[in-house]
């Protein structure tokens, strides 16, 4: 029905007020209720808990972050299964470059749920979650890293230099949300940033 739908958006978007302002763990349900019009029993008929309704208002967006990212990934495994990563003068980061701008766009199309999940899910199932992307990441480097060994063997990487290099991907775009405003400053950013660590990855197989 059309007036649960609306409901169902004014909670939604009362939430996320709630949720930018007070931080998860100060969010109240019953400022929510309040702010969305509605009685606490309209609420819980839409969601099980506050857990779930921060859910409902960042999962689409950090799956979505997350399919674009694991395809990528995807993608130069397949590469590297074909031996495309066995010449460094071969390594093509074009890829790179389009699935960072569809991530970028995603971030910033839905930035402030973003900013919520990144400086205010304390608490919360998703307090976690950069480290859950830098351990995809730190599981992706090291299968690269290996496969580039069997053509370089002589440049083994220390897992604790592919375990910074994680952090450092994922960093690289907290630090573009949090610090950026404007979307084209943040693909000129990105590019900038691609070009470097692409230079770096390959360094690190060239002495």
């Amino acid at each position: 029905m059309k007036q649960d739908k609306d409901t169902k958006i004014k909670l939604l978007a009362s939430a996320r007020q709630e949720f930018i302002e007070k931080g998860y763990m100060n969010a109240s349900l019953r400022n929510i209720c309040k702010n969305a019009g509605v009685t606490t029993g309209a609420l819980y008929f839409f969601f099980k808990d506050k857990a779930d309704l921060f859910e409902q208002l960042v999962k689409g967006t950090v799956e979505t972050i997350y399919s674009v990212m694991s395809g990528h990934f995807s993608d130069e495994n397949e590469q590297a299964e074909m031996g495309a990563l066995n010449h460094l003068d071969d390594i093509d980061s074009s890829n790179d470059y389009e699935d960072t701008m569809k991530i970028v766009h995603l971030m910033y199309e839905h930035r402030d749920d973003v900013l919520m999940l990144l400086t205010k899910s304390q608490g919360s199932p998703y307090e976690g979650i950069v480290d859950r992307f830098v351990d995809t990441v730190e599981i992706h480097y090291r299968n690269m890293a290996d496969h580039m060994e069997k053509v370089n063997p002589d440049n083994h990487i220390d897992d604790r230099v592919i375990h910074w290099l994680s952090h450092q991907q994922i960093d690289m775009f907290v630090y573009m949300i949090t610090h950026i405003d404007n979307e084209q400053q943040a693909l000129l950013f990105m590019q900038q940033s691609i070009a470097y660590r692409a230079a770096g990855w390959i360094g690190l197989f060239s002495n």
